[in-house]
This record gives C-alpha cells, structure tokens and sequence, in this order.
C-alpha cells in the first residue's frame, strides 16, 4: 500500500522532532554540541539553537 503524502509529512515532523527531543536531552547532560551534530544528523546551528532555547527556558 502506498503511504499518503500526508502520513508522510506527519511522520517526518514526528522523527524530527523526537530527534531534537533527544538533543535537548544530551545538552542538559552536557554532552558536546560538535559530539551531538553528527550523531543526530542536526547542523550545528539547530544544536546551537536548541541550547539557546534551553538556556532561555525558565524550566532552567
């Protein structure tokens, strides 16, 4: 059976966002931004943004 166009996007949207779920999890573990890139896939500059984000969260 063919996947839909939009189970697909909804899919995607779901894997991209688990996997900046678990860079947020090993930057509050200090794990390195240049250790965290290419071990998600995620550019440098999304990692970045991520710990700016989470820097900013009054959960910090």
């Amino acid at each position: 059976m063919q996947e839909s166009t939009v189970y697909r996007s909804i899919w995607k949207e779901a894997e991209e966002e688990k996997t900046r779920a678990i860079a947020i999890n090993l930057l509050r573990r200090g794990v390195a931004i240049n250790i965290i890139a290419p071990s998600t896939g995620l550019s440098i500059e999304e990692v970045q943004q991520l710990q700016q984000q989470l820097n900013e969260s009054p959960q910090n």
